[in-house]
């Protein structure tokens, strides 16, 4: 199928399918009013199995979610057809607007025209019924239809907050929904280092606990939607250090774990942290005790703590807690890769997280692991970009995520973006104050 796009274009998107001439003048169009796809074709369409191959050929009488997340999918359509067919196709991920699908029509007309011309739909989150019309004008889109209401989980911006130069901060940084570091923001609250960051009420976050120099605390800072840091709020639970924290049930978030007096005194307490943002008394610790770990969210309503040290240095570990959509902590799970501490993990591609960096009893690597939507962790990925230890971490775009800040030896203010399939991408040069253990999370 060849054809150049552009020159003439089947133009798809927003519930309406135009045809242009190379004059630009609409020669047809179809779909105003049509009833959702899933609608029409409710009764009759057999839903196959997510498709995510580059190319694929199509059976009449099925209905395909294709996933471009990796790479865009090229659709053969049957070779024959009888009036009436039809075939539904379905943006599994959301993605076809990064990676498009393209249809050919194998010899039979695509609304009119031959298989010689290129056609493409190029929308994120777009379904496309297509019925067979008989041979003059072939395939004909009844419905090629955005979702309108796109999820909203996945938050786009982020925002780096706390840490220590040569003295406690607390300076923040915004993170776009590009994935870019905005320069220094005057600190909010008390200067501290070794605190936790998680999300809170679909698009919120917090920061809590950490180290105020020379003691621990759990006091806590409210982020808004639009990335304010609010002032203290009277720390509740146990005050503690090297903990981590991430978000759990859709809209609530989980401190857990960290040291109590910064000589190695570990705990495996957790704190609630409910919609409004209000943090509870300490739930009973379940799983090993231990400090310096990381966590994120998977399966868009559940979480995982996992890494850590659990005595004195050079006492790694690299096993997890899965955490229920209810916020319950289960026993550990053995580790799986590089043991080590001082770590830092956040959520990709919806549904999925990585951890990543961190200390090995050593030295400081920069490789990750990437955690699946059942919360299970793979072996290690070989690192990219400077390895660092003491670093945070936090989704952006929805569904990617960026690593930034930490120990390389002194202070470095460095990121490393996350795409949405979980791949590292080599250093972005610091913006913002060079600092180790800060804490991080996203908001809306």
């Amino acid at each position: 199928m060849s054809g150049i796009i552009g020159s003439r274009l089947n133009v798809r998107g927003s519930g309406l399918v135009s045809k242009l001439g190379t004059d630009g003048q609409v020669l047809t169009s179809a779909g105003a009013g049509i009833q959702s796809a899933f609608e029409d074709v409710a009764g009759g369409v057999s839903w196959q199995a997510v498709e995510t191959g580059s190319t694929m050929t199509a059976v009449a009488g099925n209905g395909y979610p294709i996933d471009t997340s990796s790479n865009a999918c090229t659709i053969t359509l049957p070779a024959s057809a009888s009036n009436g067919d039809q075939i539904v196709f379905t943006d599994y991920a959301r993605n076809w607007g990064t990676n498009a699908i393209t249809i050919d029509s194998n010899g039979l007309n695509y609304q009119g025209d031959d298989d010689t011309f290129t056609v493409e739909y190029t929308t994120d989150g777009q379904s496309l019924n297509i019925v067979y019309s008989g041979s003059t004008n072939g395939w004909i889109p009844i419905e090629d239809d955005t979702v309108t209401d796109a999820p909203t989980k996945g938050n786009s911006e982020g925002i780096f907050g706390y840490g220590t130069t040569a003295s406690l901060t607390a300076v923040s940084n915004l993170v776009s929904n590009a994935g870019v570091v905005a320069t220094d923001v005057t600190g909010v609250g008390t200067a501290r280092r070794y605190l936790a960051a998680c999300e809170y009420g679909g698009d919120k976050g917090i920061f809590g606990y950490g180290q105020a120099n020379p003691t621990q605390t759990a006091v806590s800072n409210l982020v808004s939607n639009a990335g304010v840091v609010a002032t203290d709020v009277t720390g509740v639970g146990t005050a503690r250090e090297g903990l981590a924290a991430c978000s759990y049930g859709g809209d609530k978030g989980i401190f857990g774990y960290g040291d109590t007096d910064g000589d190695y005194g570990h705990t495996s307490v957790t704190n609630l942290v409910s919609n409004a943002g209000v943090v509870s008394t300490d739930v009973t610790g379940v799983g090993t005790l231990r400090s310096h770990l990381a966590a994120c969210e998977y399966g868009e309503d559940k979480g995982i703590f996992g890494f850590g040290y659990d005595g004195e240095w050079g006492s790694n570990v690299s096993m997890t807690n899965l955490v229920s959509n209810v916020g319950v902590v289960a026993t550990d799970v053995t580790g799986v890769g590089t043991a080590r501490c001082l770590i830092a993990a956040c959520g990709y591609g919806y549904d999925k997280g990585i951890f990543g960096y961190g200390f090995d009893d050593s030295s400081r690597v920069s490789m990750t692991n990437l955690v699946s939507n059942a919360g299970v962790v793979a072996t290690d990925v070989t690192g990219v970009g400077t390895a660092r230890a003491g670093l945070a971490a936090t989704q952006y775009g929805g569904d990617k995520g960026i690593f930034g800040y930490g120990n390389d030896g002194g202070s470095t203010a460095v990121s490393n973006l996350v795409s949405n399939v979980g791949v590292v991408a080599t250093d972005v040069t610091g913006v913002g104050t060079a600092r180790g253990y800060p804490a991080g999370c996203s908001f809306n």
